[in-house]
C-alpha cells in the first residue's frame, strides 16, 4: 500500500510522527481486508493487538510518498504475527513485527476460523 505523507502526520520540521508509522501499518492492515472484500470484523470477533516490536531505521517527511509492505509470520490457533515494513524510495525506513490475537465480543480469545485462516494465509502468506 503506498501513502503520502502530509502535514498532520509531521511535527514543526516536517518529520513523520513516531505514532504515525504505526498508523500506516494500521492502514494496510485494514486495507488487506477491505480491497478483498473483507471486514476485520466477523462474527462480533477482532483482532486485537498483543505485542508489538518496533524499529525506526530513518525519518520520513513531509510529501514523502511511502510503501507498507506486510508479511505474515506466524499463524497459530487463536493469534497471528505479522511483519509490516515501511519503505521510502525502496529503502527500509522502519519496520515492526506484531502479534495479533482473535478477541471476541465476550472479552475472551477464540480460535481462529478455517476461513479467516485461509484469507489471511492467501493475502499475507506471501509479501504484499
Amino acid at each position: 500500500m503506498r501513502v503520502r505523507v502530509y502535514y498532520k502526520d509531521t511535527d514543526c520540521g516536517g518529520i513523520v510522527y513516531h505514532s504515525r508509522y504505526f498508523d500506516f501499518c494500521e492502514m494496510a492492515r485494514s486495507e488487506l481486508f477491505f480491497s478483498n472484500n473483507q471486514s476485520p470484523i466477523k462474527d462480533n470477533c477482532h483482532f486485537a493487538i498483543k505485542n508489538i516490536e518496533a524499529n525506526f531505521i530513518k525519518p520520513a517527511r513531509l510529501g514523502d510518498m511511502l510503501d507498507i509492505k506486510t508479511k505474515l509470520l506466524k499463524l497459530k490457533y487463536t493469534s497471528f504475527s505479522l511483519e509490516h515494513q515501511i519503505f521510502k524510495d525502496e529503502n527500509l525506513i522502519f519496520q515492526m513485527e506484531i502479534l495479533l490475537v482473535n478477541l471476541c465480543k465476550d472479552g475472551k480469545v477464540h480460535k481462529i476460523d478455517e476461513q479467516r485462516k485461509s484469507f489471511l494465509l492467501s493475502v499475507v502468506g506471501v509479501r504484499v
